[in-house]
């Protein structure tokens, strides 16, 4: 599995990571198969939040991982806290405390690898997470610190007061979800694709060398569906049939590998909680698209070159 650097540290992290948000559908016995399918892939990384399942998801990570052999110390185990479902979001030092130790508890674990904020809190006072950071990190219970869909300016306005820097950010990103490849390629334009909706986080995050997660990467707009196989798609998906018939990978594979031939070193998280789509997942770490390849899924997309 290919490696991608975590942030502006030396560490490396596998460019596919698991995401469950979806584990706690599964028996612990199939959860148990789920961790040791990604272990076998190089895919020890392991993304959840506080709110996934209510919290059932960690739960069952944490009884799946004791039916595996796979040592703590062996993997990286990240979450991310700040949504209050249905009502609010909270970045207050309180809540950020009172969500770690929730996910340290329902986890097993002393510590969590990373922590990132879930979405921006339009009530922030950075203060308040400078000091929650503070403490999480020298009691040991969180390593490192990240955000998700924040833009550079809230990523700036964190950065003033935090001490730890800003390692990872978490957005929505695939080949039908790209408005932050078509505002730079539409730049000085009067097209819909010209506008920035993301205050070119891409290159900023590419600038200050903060690791792009992307989730959902087969789906169009806010959890509108899949792209692979929809007929609203067609072109898109006949170019990256005709492409995985050429490296012998199943679509989902060019539809993450597309992704991960941006040279912004981006982590896909993929969801899927059967083992061999997983295994079919990690095939495009080992893809390397061409040029013309990656250009032709943009277009296929309905994107234009100006």
């Amino acid at each position: 599995m290919k490696r991608v650097n975590w942030g502006s540290s030396e560490i490396q992290v596998p460019a596919v990571a698991m995401g469950c948000m979806r584990m706690a559908d599964l028996s612990a016995g199939m959860a148990a198969q789920m961790i040791d399918t990604a272990m076998e892939e190089g895919a020890d990384f392991f993304d959840h939040a506080d709110i996934y399942g209510g919290g059932a998801c960690e739960e069952r990570f944490c009884e799946a991982l004791k039916e595996t052999k796979i040592r703590r110390e062996d993997i990286w185990i990240q979450s991310k806290c700040g949504i209050v479902p249905g009502v609010m979001y909270d970045f207050s030092r309180e809540h950020i405390i009172a969500s770690v130790e929730g996910s340290l508890k329902r986890l097993g674990t002393d510590y969590l690898d990373s922590l990132l904020l879930h979405r921006p809190d339009a009530l922030m006072e950075p203060e308040e997470v400078a000091g929650a950071f503070d403490e999480l990190h020298a009691s040991g219970k969180v390593r490192y610190f990240g955000v998700s869909n924040q833009n550079p300016m809230q990523m700036e306005l964190l950065k003033r007061y935090v001490n730890q820097p800003l390692m990872a950010n978490q957005l929505q990103f695939g080949a039908a979800h790209s408005s932050m490849i078509q505002s730079g390629l539409e730049v000085n334009m009067m097209t819909q694709g010209s506008i920035d909706h993301d205050g070119s986080v891409l290159d900023y995050c590419r600038l200050h060398d903060i690791t792009i997660q992307a989730w959902s990467p087969f789906q169009y707009g806010m959890f509108q569906g899949v792209f692979l196989g929809n007929e609203e798609f067609p072109e898109l998906n006949q170019k990256i049939q005709e492409i995985a018939e050429k490296y012998s990978v199943s679509d989902a594979a060019i539809a993450m590998a597309w992704i991960l031939r941006h040279p912004a070193r981006i982590q896909v998280l993929s969801g899927t909680m059967n083992p061999s789509r997983f295994r079919q997942n990690c095939q495009a770490a080992d893809i390397s698209l061409t040029k013309e390849e990656w250009y032709g899924i943009y277009m296929a997309a309905g994107n234009i070159l100006p």
